[in-house]
C-alpha cells in the first residue's frame, strides 16, 4: 500500500502548504491583538453591565432562560454558569483580547471585550 502523499500532486502540496502558511499566519495575527480593558455585556440588546478588565467581579445576568454567570478576573471574562442545554458559551475560555466576544444564543447573552476609551469607534456603516 503506498503512503497517501505519494497520491498528491504538486498542486495539492502546493495548496496544503498555502493554507498551512495562511492557518499560522491567521493566527499569530488573532494572538497579536491587544488586551482589552472593558467588558460589555448585552442581554436582549439591552446593555446591562459595562466594567473593568482590571476588576474582579462576578455578575449575574438574566434572560429568557434563567440566569447567566459571568466572572471576570486575572485570567479575562468567562461564563461559568449557563442555563442553557448545551453550555457551549462555558467551554469558550475566558476572553481577554480587545474584540474577543463571548454568547450564551439561547438565553441571549452577549459579552464583548473593548479597549480603552481613548480608542477610536470602528464603524461598518454611519448614516444620517
Amino acid at each position: 500500500m503506498k503512503p497517501p502523499w505519494k497520491f498528491l500532486t504538486l498542486a495539492d502540496q502546493l495548496l496544503i502548504a498555502c493554507l498551512a502558511l495562511l492557518g499560522v499566519l491567521g493566527l499569530a495575527w488573532s494572538l497579536s491583538a491587544p488586551r482589552g480593558q472593558r467588558v460589555m455585556v448585552s442581554v436582549s440588546d439591552r446593555l446591562v453591565y459595562l466594567g473593568s478588565l482590571d476588576k474582579e467581579d462576578m455578575v449575574e445576568l438574566s434572560g429568557p432562560v434563567g440566569k447567566t454567570v459571568l466572572t471576570v478576573d486575572h485570567q479575562g471574562a468567562r461564563i461559568t454558569a449557563a442555563p442553557c442545554p448545551l453550555k457551549v458559551c462555558m467551554t469558550m475560555g475566558p476572553a481577554v483580547q480587545q474584540g474577543d466576544i463571548l454568547a450564551c444564543v439561547p438565553n441571549r447573552v452577549l459579552v464583548e471585550i473593548e479597549g480603552g476609551a481613548s480608542q477610536p469607534a470602528d464603524y461598518d456603516l454611519l448614516s444620517h
